[in-house]
């Protein structure tokens, strides 16, 4: 296992949770803007680990049981993002239909435009094709795999195929998260932030639990 990345990860997950804390506390620009480099030097360790050991980022032993039932690529699937902006809207609309109502705007995710929507959703579909995209890479690299009782097959070069499509799954998350923010305001890419930390930490701590009580 590369400990070198398993020290990071632990860490960088130290280091979120602080994160969302001071995004709750603070709720201020400079601090959403703190989180979005520190999701930038996660992938920029994690590529440097790639490089290294491939097969070993692939298999991720330094997360949890749960952790990897969940992954899509070595990570979290791009889509998710959207799942996790229309759950809150609707969660946060319905707190404030009220003052909807009454014609009050609250300017949080549960007050997105059409416009928003309009562009969220386009987002999606485009998101959905290139995870589409590079899933069919994965397969044909994993059909390729199987195939090694082929003499002529090397497996280290075979290993080395899977560095580009890590790296695009990872690149297609970050992009997604850098467009998502984008296309919020302030607040409500702050809302969006604080729930997408909460969600991967509460993943995390869960399957920690989990493959302690079962150890």
């Amino acid at each position: 296992m590369n400990t070198s990345f398993a020290k990071f990860y632990r860490r960088w997950f130290e280091q979120l949770q602080e994160m969302v804390q001071r995004l709750k506390d603070e709720h201020n620009e400079e601090v959403m803007d703190k989180v979005m480099r520190q999701h930038q030097d996660y992938y920029r360790a994690k590529w440097a680990a790639v490089e290294k050991d491939p097969l070993c980022v692939f298999l991720s032993p330094w997360t949890t049981t749960l952790e990897r039932s969940l992954h899509w690529i070595t990570g979290w699937r791009p889509t998710t993002a959207f799942h996790l902006i229309y759950t809150e809207s609707s969660l946060l609309f319905e707190s404030h239909i009220i003052d909807i109502l009454h014609g009050l705007r609250t300017g949080d995710l549960g007050d997105l435009t059409p416009s928003q929507f309009r562009h969220v959703s386009d987002l999606q579909c485009d998101t959905v094709k290139e995870e589409n995209a590079i899933q069919e890479e994965l397969s044909e690299w994993q059909d390729s795999a199987s195939e090694m009782g082929d003499p002529d097959m090397d497996m280290n070069e075979k290993i080395i195929q899977l560095v580009p499509i890590i790296k695009k799954a990872d690149d297609l998350r970050l992009t997604t998260l850098r467009s998502v923010v984008r296309l919020l305001s302030t607040q409500q890419a702050i809302e969006f932030l604080i729930a997408s930390g909460e969600l991967l930490i509460g993943i995390r701590s869960w399957g920690m639990n989990q493959d302690s009580s079962t150890s």
